[in-house]
């Protein structure tokens, strides 16, 4: 892939998920697609991330969320862009509370679709914004952290020696 499609596809991708289009926003992705999100975990295959975009994160942000990407980088099957995202949640306890969120993100590309999405979000910040208790922010960060040390590189990274680096 290179810059300009890259471009060209996180405005689809960001356009789908703003207008809740789970379909349009799955057409994005391989059919074996995995969506890592730092919500609901992870998410395989286009169905399943159609119903996370359409049926679980709109029904959470309700219908003025809003998803830009910024500063996109793209290295052949990789590609990073920052974002800023915004909604009004929907969530019980929770509702009518506005939340601005800043992230990034990693696009893994296969045959110019995304095979892999990964994102870095301090959902904290988020759930500050919603006025989450503490103690609940303390179990969803644990939880954070628990899905960070069983990833592949992360495993793959604390196993090396400090000063040694990956391959490649």
């Amino acid at each position: 892939m290179n810059q300009a499609e890259f471009t060209q596809l996180l405005d689809r991708f960001t356009r789908a998920a703003e207008a809740g289009n789970g379909a349009a926003f799955a057409d994005c992705f391989t059919e074996d697609a995995v969506y890592h999100d730092y919500i609901y975990g992870p998410h395989r295959g286009r169905q399943d991330i159609a119903h996370m975009m359409q049926n679980v994160f709109h029904r959470d942000a309700g219908p003025d969320y809003r998803w830009e990407m910024f500063d996109p980088v793209c290295l052949g099957d990789t590609g990073y862009a920052w974002s800023l995202s915004s909604f009004t949640s929907t969530v019980a306890g929770y509702a009518g509370r506005p939340v601005l969120i800043d992230g990034m993100s990693r696009f893994v590309f296969r045959d110019g679709l995304i095979e892999c999405y990964h994102e870095s979000v301090n959902g904290c910040v988020a759930m500050s914004q919603l006025g989450v208790e503490p103690e609940r922010i303390a179990k969803v960060a644990k939880r954070w952290a628990g899905w960070l040390h069983e990833r592949p590189e992360a495993l793959e990274y604390m196993a090396r020696a400090k000063g040694t680096r990956r391959p490649g």
